[in-house]
């Protein structure tokens, strides 16, 4: 099972992974969508799209834009669409 935890409290869990360039996209059934906010940024890779972002509040702390996802992926990368990955002090294991 992998688990993305941040500011003690797990964020995703889920047996079914995919991993882009090192990231570990989870389903986004696998996320606790009562922690994402909503965020305005985006910023584009030329194989993967655009992708766009979730701050995560946790306990009343936001980590700004620590989520991201494609909504609309191109061709090569379709393999993540409907899923979300982490960075920003978000520990995956």
């Amino acid at each position: 099972m992998t688990t993305a935890t941040w500011n003690g409290t797990v964020i995703a869990e889920s047996d079914d992974i995919v991993t882009v360039e090192g990231n570990a996209y989870f389903p986004r059934a696998a996320v606790k969508e009562d922690l994402l906010r909503p965020s305005d940024k985006q910023t584009v890779c030329p194989w993967k799209g655009t992708a766009s972002y979730f701050s995560l509040e946790v306990d009343g702390q936001v980590n700004a834009d620590a989520a991201w996802y494609y909504p609309e992926p191109e061709d090569a990368a379709r393999e993540i669409t409907g899923r979300v990955a982490f960075w920003k002090g978000v520990e995956v294991r």
